[in-house]
C-alpha cells in the first residue's frame, strides 16, 4: 500500500534540508569582494560522485573571475540539491590567480526512481539524457533539495524536443504510514492507454489463463507502479498454482503503437517461469494443540502431485480458523519449502507458531432493547472464560439465534478487543437498524 500522491515540486526549505556550514578559511573581511581568476578547483571527501560533476554543478569555472560571494553561492547551489550533509572551502591566491578546495560530505540516503509512463525513452535511455543535464544525478535522489525539481525540468525539456505536450510531476512514495522508499515520475495532461498486454517466455498452456488475467488492463491508464501489483496477484499465481514455484516477471516494457493526442501502447511482461515441482512430503511442526492428523486432510496436496502453491495458501488459512476457533487467535503457519532440482521435486515443512489461547472476556450489546439484550445474553453459549472462539459471531447470528420478537430488522458491527496481559477478548455487539 503506498501513501495518497502529493505531486509537485519539492521546496527546499529549513523544515525538510539540513542547510550546509560553510568556512573561509585564512581570508581577510575586506578581501571578500576581490575577484581573481580561478585556476584551480578541487572537490575532497567524494564516495560516489565525480569532481567534474560537482564543479560543474557549482556553476564555477577555471579561468573565469571570481570572489569569495561566488564560492558561497556555489555551495548554496551544491546544498540545495540535498546531495549533500556538509559544505566547506577555502582557498588561496597567488600571482597567478585563485586556487579553491571544496570539502563535501555526501548524502548517502538516496532513494531510486520510477519513470512510471515515459513509454517513448527505455530507462537507460532517460538515465544517460538526464546525466547530461544534470550534472549531479547518477539515477538515484535525495529525500529533500531542489535535485528531484531538477530532474522533472529535464524531463520536461525532453518531451519538448519530442513535441510531446505534456507535464511532469513527481511524488515521493512509500508503505502506507512507513518512510518514502522512492520517487514516481509521470507525465499528465498526455493520456497513455494500454491495448494489448503479452508474456513473452510463456508457454501455450499458460497464455489463455494469462490474458485472462489481464483483460482488465485493456483501455486502462498505463502507469508502471500499478502493474507491479497486477504481476504479484494476478500473473504470478497462473504459475504458483502449476507448480512453477520460482516463477518470476521482468519490469514491464511498453511498445508505442500510436501517437496524438493520446498514446497508444502495448505491454510486453517478460516471464521465467523455471521449474515446474512436484509435492515430494508434506511435514508439520510445531503443533501441540493438533495432532498432525487433524490438520493434514486440511491439505489438499498430495504427494506425486504438481505443487499448487496457491491451493497451499488456501488450504492454510483453513489451519488458522482451525486454531481461532479455539482461541489461538495469533497462531500463524509458516511454509517452508526444500526444493529438490535434480528430482523437481518440493518438501513442505508447515511451522506452527501457536501462540497463546485467549479466552472470552465481556460481552457487550447495544441498539436494542433490553428484553432483546437479555435473550441474546441467555443463548450466546460461549460464556465468559470459554475458549474464544473467532468463528461463533458468524456461526451464531447465521444458523443459532433466530428471535421474532425483534420489530425490525438489524446490521449487526462487532468488534473484537483483545487483552494480551489476561488474554481474554471483550466483544462488542452494535445493532442498527436497516
Amino acid at each position: 500500500m503506498y501513501n495518497s500522491p502529493v505531486y509537485g515540486r519539492a521546496l527546499a526549505v529549513l523544515s525538510f534540508f539540513l542547510l550546509p556550514s560553510i568556512f573561509a578559511q585564512g581570508q581577510q573581511a575586506d578581501k571578500a569582494q576581490l575577484t581573481h581568476k580561478l585556476i584551480s578547483i578541487r572537490v575532497k571527501g567524494l564516495n560516489h560522485l565525480k569532481e567534474d560533476q560537482v564543479v560543474t554543478a557549482s556553476g564555477l569555472k577555471l579561468g573565469e573571475f571570481a570572489r569569495e560571494d561566488d564560492f558561497k553561492q556555489a555551495l548554496g547551489k551544491l546544498g540545495d540539491t540535498g546531495l549533500f550533509t556538509d559544505l566547506r572551502y577555502a582557498y588561496r591566491y597567488s600571482t597567478e590567480g585563485c586556487n579553491l578546495d571544496l570539502q563535501v560530505s555526501e548524502n548517502d540516503q538516496l532513494l531510486p526512481i520510477l519513470f512510471d509512463n515515459f513509454v517513448w525513452f527505455s530507462d537507460q535511455e532517460l538515465t544517460n539524457l538526464l546525466r547530461a543535464r544534470v550534472p549531479l544525478f547518477d539515477g538515484r535522489l535525495p529525500e529533500a533539495g531542489n535535485l528531484a525539481d531538477q530532474v522533472s525540468d529535464a524531463l520536461h525539456a525532453l518531451l519538448t524536443e519530442r513535441k510531446i505536450s505534456a507535464n511532469v510531476d513527481y511524488l515521493r512514495a512509500g508503505p502506507l504510514n512507513g518512510p518514502i522508499d522512492s520517487y514516481i515520475y509521470q507525465i499528465t495532461f498526455h493520456p497513455v492507454v494500454i491495448r494489448n498486454v503479452s508474456f513473452p517466455g510463456a508457454a501455450p498452456a499458460e497464455i489463455p489463463a494469462l490474458q485472462a488475467a489481464a483483460k482488465s488492463l485493456s483501455g486502462q491508464e498505463y502507469l508502471r507502479h500499478k502493474i507491479r501489483p497486477q504481476e504479484k496477484f494476478n500473473f504470478l499465481p497462473v504459475y504458483l498454482a502449476r507448480g512453477f514455484l520460482k516463477a518470476k516477471f521482468d519490469d514491464a516494457l511498453s511498445e508505442v503503437v500510436s501517437d496524438g493526442p493520446r498514446t497508444l501502447v502495448d505491454i510486453n511482461l517478460p516471464v521465467h517461469p523455471g521449474m515446474q515441482y512436484e509435492v515430494k512430503r508434506i511435514a508439520w511442526t510445531g503443533n501441540t494443540v493438533f495432532p498432525a492428523e487433524k490438520l493434514q486432510p486440511l491439505i489438499h496436496l498430495k504427494a506425486g502431485e504438481l505443487a499448487n502453491a496457491v491451493q497451499l495458501e488456501q488450504d492454510l488459512d483453513g489451519v488458522r480458523k482451525l486454531y481461532g476457533g479455539k482461541g489461538y487467535l495469533m497462531a500463524r503457519v509458516e511454509p517452508d519449502p526444500t526444493m529438490d532440482d535434480a528430482q523437481a521435486t518440493v518438501t513442505y515443512s508447515l511451522n506452527l507458531v501457536e501462540g497463546d489461547q485467549y479466552r472470552m472476556g465481556d460481552l457487550l450489546i447495544d441498539g436494542i432493547d433490553e428484553p432483546a439484550i437479555k435473550r441474546i445474553m441467555y443463548e450466546w453459549q460461549m460464556k465468559k472464560g470459554d475458549p474464544y472462539d473467532n468463528t461463533y459471531f458468524t456461526r451464531f447470528f447465521g444458523f443459532l439465534y433466530r428471535d421474532t420478537t425483534l420489530s425490525r430488522s438489524y446490521n449487526i458491527a462487532h468488534k473484537e478487543t483483545m487483552n494480551p496481559q489476561d488474554k481474554t477478548v471483550a466483544l462488542a455487539l452494535h445493532f442498527v437498524a436497516k
